[in-house]
């Protein structure tokens, strides 16, 4: 039960002493002698409890203070009271502190505390094996000390951690991974290594057997493109249902034709990774050359084609992967886009980002296709797509282009009344 002392009953308690001492000094006749004595027995009463106390909070080895009756055995119990409550705390923080890590030494990654200053904190065991940083050896040394690769400096410098950073491991080089970071707390930063080798091995293969299926399809297509149309020119004398046949197999070999090329695109950009290509892009000029390449493809639906583009806009980029980008979103508001619809191409600059967009008023996409829109093969409507003879693939080159030059697709559309593809370019490309 606690002890609770007001300050009325110790001054009450020390005049009842002093009052005491004072009436058996006036019976002995010396009243101040008997005070005197009675005020130092007081003193020298606090003041050596006041060097036990001492004594046992600097020099004591065990958790017991020290034995007292009266006020300072309060005192000493309420002490005892207090370390035992702050035992029971530091003892649920430890097994706290136990399980976190415990799980952190269980996850499958590498995983490192930093402070905001980039100093180690701590790290678990998969961090000593994946990128070589052993705790508690490196507690204080910055992170960039110990993992120098020129990648990961520059994702430090940029600040930027929303998206990835790969790197070759400093342990292994044939492992590949991949670090995330992220704010930790209030004051602190976790750093998680993941090893995607196998996934870097499969993305390969993938990409490699594109590549090369792309490559063997091409010349057995050109060769049947070739004697389809030598049958063609000389089928005068061929029945009407020969030559049915045969437009037939020349219209699906044209289909099968654009589609390898697609893939072929779709292979050189995803392998082209390096930016030693980059070189500075005129971009109106780039855009205008493409809307009076696709007239052509406007023959037949008579759409109005509208272009607003601002002059003399020049980003840092590979000119032949932002021609196919914005070549695609054009031909593809084309195709889709009914007859007699109207299609605007807009390129502006506001001093912070350049802005390409190509507007129609085509039927639109539904709210749960637009997620998946950028996939590999994905056509919102299987059907139409056969009929305009869409892959599914021009909006994953975009993607992909989009990727190496730093920029974001955005799209906005709504059902039955058009779409609009927007392509934001950030600053650091800005010339």
């Amino acid at each position: 039960m606690p002890f609770r002392l007001s300050q009325r009953t110790i001054v009450t308690r020390i005049i009842a002493t002093l009052t005491v001492s004072g009436i058996v000094g006036y019976l002995f006749g010396n009243t101040f002698l008997a005070l005197s004595l009675a005020s130092l027995a007081l003193l020298i009463w606090n003041y050596n409890h006041l060097f036990k106390l001492m004594d046992w909070l600097w020099q004591g080895k065990s958790i017991a203070p020290p034995q007292a009756d009266g006020l300072w055995g309060r005192i000493y119990d309420g002490l005892y009271h207090r370390i035992r409550k702050q035992r029971q705390k530091q003892k649920q923080l430890n097994e706290r502190i136990r399980k976190f890590r415990d799980g952190a030494e269980a996850l499958p990654d590498a995983a490192l505390v930093l402070s905001t200053e980039l100093t180690i904190l701590w790290g678990n065991k998969k961090a000593s094996q994946l990128i070589g940083i052993r705790w508690p050896g490196d507690v204080g040394q910055r992170i960039d000390n110990l993992i120098r690769f020129p990648e990961f400096a520059k994702y430090l410098d940029d600040g930027n951690y929303e998206s990835p950073c790969v790197i070759i491991s400093p342990v292994n080089s044939e492992q590949q991974l991949e670090l995330r970071m992220m704010a930790y707390g209030s004051d602190q930063i976790l750093l998680l290594a993941r090893d995607i080798s196998k996934l870097q091995r499969l993305e390969e293969m993938r990409r490699d057997f594109v590549a090369n299926v792309s490559h063997e399809l091409k010349t057995p297509l050109t060769v049947v493109r070739g004697y389809v149309e030598m049958v063609q020119a000389s089928g005068s004398d061929l029945e009407p249902h020969w030559q049915k046949a045969f437009s037939t197999i020349e219209t699906q070999v044209s289909r099968m034709d654009r589609l390898v090329e697609q893939l072929l695109v779709l292979s050189r950009v995803e392998n082209n990774v390096e930016d030693d290509n980059l070189q500075p892009v005129n971009l109106s000029r780039l855009i205008l050359t493409i809307v009076e390449d696709v007239q052509w493809l406007n023959q037949d639906k008579n759409h109005v084609i509208n272009d607003d583009i601002a002059p003399e806009i020049t980003i840092i980029g590979n000119e032949h992967e932002l021609k196919s980008a914005c070549m695609n979103l054009i031909s593809n508001a084309i195709a889709y886009t009914p007859e007699n619809g109207s299609i605007k191409v807009s390129l502006t600059s506001d001093g912070n980002k350049v802005r390409f967009s190509v507007k129609d008023n085509g039927p639109g996409i539904k709210p749960e296709h637009v997620n998946r829109i950028t996939e590999r093969f994905f056509r919102v409507d299987k059907s139409r797509s056969r009929n305009t003879g869409g892959s599914g693939l021009g909006l994953a080159i975009v993607k992909h282009v989009l990727n190496h030059h730093n920029a974001e697709l955005a799209i906005e559309s709504e059902w039955n009344k058009g779409s609009e593809f927007i392509i934001y370019f950030t600053l650091k490309n800005k010339q």
